[in-house]
C-alpha cells in the first residue's frame, strides 16, 4: 500500500506545484491607468512607466517578486518602496536621469535581472523612457550590437533625444 501511496503523493505534489507556478505568471498587459506603457518583456520581466498606487499595492498578487524603480527620490520613490516592501517584496531604487546615467546603473539592474531568485521583476520609471535606456545598455553589455540594443530599448520605451544621447554616452558611441 505504501508503494502506491508515495507515487500518488508525488503526482499530486507535482500537479499542485504546476498550478501554483501557472498562477503567479505575470500579466501580459495592464491598462494605462494601472501602469503606463506596461510591457511583458519575458516570463520574468515586465517594463513600465509609473504604476498606479493600486498596482504597486498588488504586485505580489500579480506574480512579481522584485520592483526596480529608476525614478529620482522626488518622484515618489519612498511611497513606492513602502507599498512594495509591505508585501514582502524586494524594492530596489536605481535613480537615473539622462544627465546622471552611468554604465554601473545598467550593471546593477542587469545583476538583478540575471538573478533567478529575484524574478519576476517589474522595471519602471515615470514614462518607461529611462527603462528603455537601461534596457538598451544592458542588451549592449550582453553583446548585442549598438543598433540592435537601441531597438530593444525603444521597444521598452526609450524615446527622448536626451536619453538616447545618454545611452550613446554610456556606451561611448560618438554622436553623429
Amino acid at each position: 500500500m505504501r508503494r502506491i501511496a508515495l507515487p500518488a503523493f508525488a503526482l499530486v505534489l507535482a500537479a499542485v506545484s504546476a498550478l501554483l507556478a501557472a498562477a503567479v505568471e505575470i500579466p501580459e498587459t495592464l491598462k494605462p491607468e494601472e501602469a503606463l506603457n506596461y510591457r511583458k518583456a519575458g516570463p520574468a520581466l515586465a517594463t513600465a512607466g509609473k504604476p498606479s498606487a493600486e498596482t504597486l499595492a498588488k504586485l505580489r498578487e500579480m506574480g512579481f517578486r522584485t520592483a526596480i524603480d529608476l525614478r529620482q527620490p522626488a518622484e515618489g520613490v519612498a511611497a513606492a518602496r513602502k507599498a512594495v516592501e509591505e508585501q514582502g517584496l524586494t524594492f530596489v531604487s536605481v535613480p537615473i536621469s539622462p544627465e546622471t546615467f552611468r554604465a554601473d546603473d545598467a550593471k546593477s539592474v542587469a545583476a538583478i535581472l540575471d538573478d533567478a531568485k529575484a524574478g519576476p521583476v517589474l522595471l519602471y520609471c515615470s514614462s518607461s523612457n529611462r527603462v528603455g535606456g537601461v534596457i538598451a545598455v544592458v542588451e549592449s553589455l550582453r553583446g548585442k550590437p549598438h543598433d540592435e540594443a537601441l531597438v530593444e530599448g525603444k521597444k521598452a520605451g526609450l524615446k527622448s533625444a536626451p536619453m538616447i544621447d545618454a545611452v550613446d554616452r554610456v556606451l561611448a558611441k560618438p554622436a553623429p
